[in-house]
């Protein structure tokens, strides 16, 4: 039965993470950059004008945290390990000309990320403990008429949370703790256990509360650690470069430890790391931007931008850019163990070792932090705001679950689940785009006569 539950997950899996799927997010980008009049490169400067200059302020409209608060909880997710490991496992499998794809990815990801915030934020609605939801299942119910599908959507991540937000992140904290100061994972189970349970358990609030201050630590903590690597390897960059972009429309020869690679294989992991890093186009953050309490859905949109903008053109690029101009991509490694070659060869001492291990840590606690809202939200639209503690709880006992498990098949449904939410939420929002564009030109045209 195992083999048989096996066998049907590797070919969903396939389907959902495969080709056609990526098409259709890439797709969806592309689209909504021409509707959109490219949003995220005419504004990009107002965004980051936005974020910044607003770090303390709350947006003056009706919600449960603030607009910061809401991007530094939306990082905390999409910023994990899929930023180290990641990004090098795209480099081994697609060569350098993985990274140009991850950067197309992540420029299409911005208006992406951008639209379904918007949207979200126009249809949400506050639950029975007075908590601001919204996301593709409130679209789907409110917005199309479709509740039927947005309980879909829920479920999905509900489930899906359990995995590629709590029991792979936990796993890969005992893991990392386990090789580095050989820790059991029991050990480092319960720790997980405790430190997460004070923050989750204080719900939105508590969450975002915390992950404004722990979010722009560990971002430039591990930028730091990258950008000192890039500016005493200057000479390399654009050799570097070179590499990307030739790899990127001509593939890369097999040379070293590295098997060689074409140019499909180079976009598919380029674009498939790119997105699964920064979520866009999969719902996630929306939830918990529509608690956001700003004075209008796009204002929050920007946000998103924000969001992408910094998980990929910025913490994915410093990876991969690491890994080339250390010339340790072809050195047969794969995952974090290549992150870390890389850092180990351009910093001094153990401090290459300490900034991914650090890292990784933060970026998987953080994950855990954050996703643990979207489940919740998921089981709070399916079932009131009643199972909003208990779920919690239950995340709770995952986490060590996770720390202590190598529950693969779990995990690998869990990544299913994770890439079919893409499906009720690209709906969602290619069926608002009218409604879209209408608050676009809104806002914009008030931002004008100011």
């Amino acid at each position: 039965m195992i083999d048989i539950i096996k066998g049907a997950n590797a070919w969903l899996n396939n389907i959902v993470w495969g080709p056609p799927m990526l098409i259709l997010l890439m797709g969806t980008g592309l689209l909504l950059t021409i509707l959109t009049r490219a949003v995220q490169f005419r504004h990009l400067i107002f965004a980051l004008r936005e974020v910044l200059g607003r770090l303390t302020r709350p947006g003056g409209g009706e919600g449960s945290v603030t607009p910061f608060q809401a991007v530094a909880t939306a990082l905390a997710s999409t910023v994990g390990v899929g930023n180290i490991a990641g990004v090098a496992t795209a480099i081994f499998l697609g060569g350098p000309g993985a990274l140009f794809w991850l950067w197309i990815s992540g420029l299409l990801g911005m208006c992406t990320k951008f639209a379904e915030i918007v949207v979200a934020l126009h249809y949400r609605e506050k639950d029975a403990s007075g908590t601001m939801r919204g996301g593709a299942m409130y679209i789907l119910k409110k917005g199309l008429g479709i509740p039927w599908l947005g309980a879909i959507f829920a479920l999905l991540t509900a489930l899906a949370a359990f995995g590629i937000g709590n029991m792979v992140q936990a796993n890969s904290v005992a893991d990392s703790l386990r090789a580095t100061f050989g820790i059991k994972p029991e050990i480092t189970g319960v720790v997980l256990v405790v430190v997460s349970g004070v923050v989750i358990l204080g719900g939105i609030r508590r969450i975002a509360e915390f992950t404004q201050i722990l979010v722009p630590f560990m971002c430039i903590f591990y930028l730091g650690g990258g950008v000192a690597i890039l500016l005493t390897h200057l000479g390399e960059l654009p050799h570097a470069l070179r590499l990307v972009f030739d790899g990127a429309f001509n593939g890369t020869a097999a040379t070293g430890g590295f098997a060689g690679s074409s140019v499909m294989l180079a976009m598919r992991y380029g674009v498939a790391r790119g997105l699964f890093s920064n979520e866009a186009g999969l719902g996630s953050a929306p939830m918990v931007h529509a608690a956001s309490n700003t004075d209008h859905p796009v204002r929050q949109g920007m946000y998103g931008i924000f969001e992408v903008f910094v998980d990929t053109i910025l913490i994915c690029s410093t990876t991969g850019l690491v890994i080339l101009v250390t010339r340790t991509w072809d050195s047969g490694l794969t995952g974090a163990a290549l992150s870390v070659r890389a850092f180990e060869t351009g910093l001094p001492g153990t401090w290459g070792s300490i900034v991914v291990t650090l890292g990784l840590l933060l970026f998987a606690y953080s994950t855990i932090i954050g996703w643990s809202y979207y489940g919740e939200t998921g089981i709070v639209y399916l079932l009131g705001a009643r199972a909003a503690l208990p779920y919690r709880i239950v995340w709770l006992v995952f986490i060590y679950l996770g720390a202590v498990g190598s529950l693969h098949l779990v995990w690998d449904i869990a990544d299913t689940l994770n890439g079919l939410m893409a499906i009720p939420n690209l709906i969602a929002v290619l069926a608002s785009i009218p409604l879209l564009l209408r608050l676009q030109r809104e806002f914009f045209a008030k931002a004008d006569r100011r």
